[in-house]
């Protein structure tokens, strides 16, 4: 039963050894040493670096403090995702406890009307309406006609950022430039986020501010207190979870519970989450969604609002309002799927010979089709583009699969391209309609060159073997301390072998899902697996059947009880076929 485009592979061992608990050898398995288990396990701020060695850092902190204390008028300019939003309100809140009277302002572009990152238009209407300084977060590293634009004005520019540099090299000619990965850096992580450089700069701008080596309690208590935006933008913008991002959102999940953000704690009741059980998960699953959903169907100014200014009944009202938004992002998630689909395979972009998925239609929101993008590279293990075309022009995403760096694929295109930017796996463009046809031929032959056929079979990488006597409560609690998970840091993959089911049966809305109750042996003490999405195999899965499968160990906690269960990534009832 096992689909075509899986393959199953044991990580490297780093030598476990039978004797070890199931955690010690998926510790092993990931590398960590005897020596770094208590650090892995335990992460604190202690492990994270020291902010003064980030590029630029120490003139945007003094400029931004110059700034304040002249009673300029401060503009953040941020993205309109959930790394965007929580940069920006990271900025604010840290200036504003510092300064309350602080002239400062916040600023989203709309996405559908304006785009991503700086724009020309927006910084001249800021200086015409009376700004001295704007200051970037999650963008502007490649504005480099924008920022002469508004340097030629009169405004004073800082840009922070972590996207890639431009091809050529080329930066912006701002007064201070902030990012991990500028020619010559010496920080040790190039893995930050948006948040992660404002939290940095906020962390500076504190120093600076208190103009000494002892920051005030005020200004601890404030970082303190955006330490959960920071860990929001960490998970939403799939950084690895290791190093120093590991610590900051195992620091920020820990005070999300008690931090004084009102908007926070408003979108966490309205995501029907309880503030104690707000893991990485929740975060990716039900809090990110909904913050997105406010760039992707209304204007992201709105979750700026939420988490800076709002609080009591506004902070309710537009959490309710992300509520809204998000399930009509899902539904219309669920239409353009379903249309790129049938469009995608009837173009025979899903087949061997070509390598990409490159699709255009007037109806798509381009606020979702990046969402659609990353199904379709789960579905078909290819890089994909999708667009909006409308009045000649072409908007879109890209999403790539581990290996091919997409960016790089555009990079080779440029020629077909007006606009492009991201990362190796994420990306924005924009070019003309007449272009599109040669851009889908030249991408795809990029794509066709860097990918094998191969490639396009991923592995399903196995941390390690498991028993079913292993996948209870003792055992699968204490691999939560490996947590958070995330890129870099997954949950644990175990394979299970030669199981018998003892119970098959549909679940949830619409009998979507399938559950099983499985024993090492017929009749056997059984542990429950549930397999998501997967409710039409039930009758394919009989009592009595012999199944392999890969799974994720989990707690699974309901009216106070808990117990261990398994949350199925793939499975075989054909031990040793491929088909």
């Amino acid at each position: 039963m096992r689909g075509i485009t899986r393959r199953w592979k044991l990580a490297e061992t780093h030598h476990p050894c039978d004797e070890q608990s199931l955690l010690e050898r998926l510790l092993s398995v990931r590398g960590i040493s005897e020596d770094e288990v208590e650090d892995f396990l335990k992460p604190t701020m202690a492990h994270t670096h020291d902010p003064g060695l980030l590029p630029g850092i120490d003139e945007a902190a003094t400029m931004l403090v110059d700034a304040v204390r002249a009673d300029k008028s401060i503009v953040i300019y941020g993205d309109y995702d959930v790394d965007g939003i929580t940069a920006t309100s990271i900025l604010w809140h840290v200036i504003k406890r510092a300064a309350p009277e602080a002239r400062i302002e916040t600023y989203v572009p709309d996405r559908l009307e304006e785009g991503y990152g700086l724009n020309s238009d927006a910084l001249l209407r800021f200086k015409e309406e009376g700004a001295d300084l704007v200051i970037s977060v999650d963008c502007g590293i490649t504005a480099v006609d924008e920022v002469r634009a508004g340097r030629d004005a009169g405004l004073d520019i800082i840009i922070t950022d972590h996207h890639n540099l431009r091809s050529d090299g080329q930066l912006p000619d701002a007064n201070a430039i902030v990012h991990p990965g500028l020619p010559g850096s010496e920080y040790p992580s190039r893995e930050l986020c948006g948040a992660g450089v404002a939290f940095k700069l906020a962390c500076r701008f504190a120093r600076t501010w208190c103009g000494s080596e002892e920051i005030t309690n005020t200004m601890v208590q404030v970082l303190t207190d955006v330490l959960p935006l920071a860990a929001l933008g960490v998970i939403a913008d799939v950084m690895p979870l290791t190093g120093e991002n590991r610590a900051i959102v195992q620091a920020g999940l820990q005070r999300i519970r008690s931090v004084g953000l009102p908007g926070l704690q408003a979108l966490i009741h309205a995501s029907g989450l309880d503030a104690d059980g707000v893991d990485s998960d929740a975060v990716g699953f039900r809090l990110a969604p909904r913050i997105n959903a406010a760039g992707r169907m209304g204007h992201a100014l709105n979750a700026v609002e939420l988490f800076t200014s709002a609080n009591g009944e506004r902070a309710q009202e537009i959490a309710a309002e992300l509520n809204a938004l998000n399930a009509t992002r899902q539904k219309t998630e669920r239409e353009i799927l379903a249309q790129a689909i049938e469009m995608a395979e009837a173009a025979g972009m899903t087949r061997p010979a070509r390598r990409a998925i490159v699709l255009a239609h007037p109806d798509w929101h381009p606020g979702v089709i990046g969402i659609v993008c990353s199904r379709l590279v789960d579905r078909y293990g290819r890089p994909t583009i999708l667009l909006q075309e409308q009045n000649g022009t072409c908007k879109g995403s890209a999403r790539s699969i581990p290996g091919y760096s997409v960016h790089d694929g555009l990079a080779d295109c440029s020629e077909f391209l007006e606009t492009y930017g991201g990362h190796d796996a994420a990306a924005g463009l924009v070019l003309s309609a007449d272009q599109l046809q040669d851009f889908i031929e030249a991408f795809t032959r990029h794509a066709n060159a860097a990918i094998s056929e191969d490639d396009l079979v991923p592995w399903l990488v196995i941390d390690a073997d498991a028993t079913l006597q292993e996948i209870e409560q003792g055992n699968v609690g204490a691999l939560e301390q490996m947590a958070p998970f995330g890129r870099g840091n997954a949950r644990p993959k175990v394979r299970l072998q030669g199981l018998h089911v003892e119970e098959s049966k549909p679940m949830g809305n619409q009998s979507r899902h399938l559950s099983l109750q499985l024993a090492h042996a017929a009749g056997g003490k059984t542990v429950r697996a549930v397999w998501w999405n997967k409710g039409d195999l039930v009758d394919k899965l009989p009592r009595g059947t012999q199944v392999d499968l890969v799974a994720r160990p989990k707690i699974n906690s309901w009216k106070n009880r808990r117990t261990a269960e398994l949350d199925i990534i793939d499975l075989d009832n054909r031990p040793g076929s491929d088909d």
